[in-house]
């Protein structure tokens, strides 16, 4: 499966974005997708995923109430709608895929394959 990340931006803090990731192959029901980010010298961090059959969605403290994932199984793509971004979102942004995630979502060791990652970055 390969992974199209995009939708990062600059933008100003309070700002939205909405990043996009298409699958080059239809998710299985049972499989995981999620966002993740990467700052400058931090770990890769868990941000949202989503159960593709059942659409059951975890978030991060860091972005609840604040964003959004949800999927298109047409285009068998995911989507992050961030709103009210602020300066500390600013990272590297990649999508991932797991067939057998289970309830290690925010594990990076439990996705099979990623995204190339887009760049967001919030100016105060």
């Amino acid at each position: 499966v390969q992974l199209q990340a995009s939708g990062g931006g600059l933008v100003q803090a309070g700002d939205s974005l909405r990043l996009s990731c298409s699958a080059s192959a239809r998710p299985y029901s049972s499989s995981y997708m999620g966002w993740f980010r990467q700052a400058p010298g931090n770990e890769r961090e868990f941000v949202a995923g989503i159960r593709w059959g059942s659409r059951i969605t975890h978030y991060d403290h860091s972005v609840k109430g604040r964003s959004t994932i949800s999927r298109d199984s047409a285009e068998s793509t995911v989507y992050l709608q961030m709103n009210s971004l602020q300066p500390e979102d600013t990272a590297v942004y990649y999508c991932a895929y797991g067939a057998s995630v289970s309830n290690f979502y925010t594990r990076p060791g439990a996705y099979n394959y990623w995204g190339q990652g887009t760049q967001v970055t919030v100016s105060s």
